[in-house]
């Protein structure tokens, strides 16, 4: 099956019909975006809609995982941890302070409801975008100059079904929700799409780049499908 590989959304399914008459993209069950168009229809048609439809895609995204569980004394990435207190406020509020991402529920207000899910789970998106920027930022560079690799830039996204991608251009884009993983899962991680800068695909010649980096990379693999990249 087709796809082309978008730097905020990653790896883009294409399937050709000759029951459709126009360009559409949904979540598939795999929570990666696909593309559904006429049977001689050009691929531009798909990326247009893309770049004209971003903030609706990350929306559909979203609300895909709006099931995501919260509870009080969670541990949110690597340094934050989600507080619940009681308010005497009549809606509910999430702030951030410090290290602490703190709940305010009133009164027989349950945090796995709807309406505070989403509010919590877009602070939660900020924490992580922070511990991202800042980790996963240095870690990649580091590990690029340990390994001999090259990058043009680095992009953070929360809106995919990857836990991370590469350009033909050189731009790595990594999902934010890699702060959940244990460490050694998220070097492998980085290894594998800096290991993209040299070869665009999954050859053997890429597997044993992906090696070099990282010996117990088929271990990692492995436990990396137990995980999910969503938030």
């Amino acid at each position: 099956m087709a796809t082309l590989i978008d730097e905020e959304f990653g790896v883009i399914t294409l399937r050709r019909s000759a029951r459709a008459s126009n360009v559409r993209i949904r979540v598939a069950p795999d929570g990666r975006l696909r593309a559904s168009l006429p049977l001689y229809a050009p691929v531009f048609l798909v990326k247009r809609l893309i770049r004209s439809s971003r903030a609706q895609l990350r929306e559909l995204l979203a609300e895909q995982h709006i099931d995501t569980h919260f509870e009080a004394g969670m541990q949110i990435g690597k340094s934050h941890t989600l507080i619940t207190r009681p308010t005497t406020a009549r809606s509910p509020s999430v702030k951030r302070h410090g290290q602490q991402i703190i709940v305010s529920l009133p009164q027989g207000e349950d945090m796995q409801a709807p309406h505070i899910l989403r509010i919590v789970r877009d602070a939660v998106i900020d924490a992580l975008r922070i511990e991202a920027k800042s980790y996963l930022t240095k870690r990649l560079a580091y590990l690029a100059e340990q390994h001999g690799f090259a990058y043009e830039k680095i992009r953070f996204s929360h809106a995919s079904g990857r836990w991370g991608s590469c350009s033909s251009n050189g731009t790595i884009s990594l999902n934010i929700a890699l702060m959940k993983l244990p460490f050694d899962l998220i070097d492998y991680v980085l290894i594998h799409e800096l290991c993209h800068t040299m070869q665009m695909n999954h050859s053997d010649q890429f597997w044993e780049l992906v090696k070099e980096g990282d010996p117990e990379y088929k271990a990692h693999r492995r436990a990396l499908k137990k995980e999910t990249p969503s938030i």
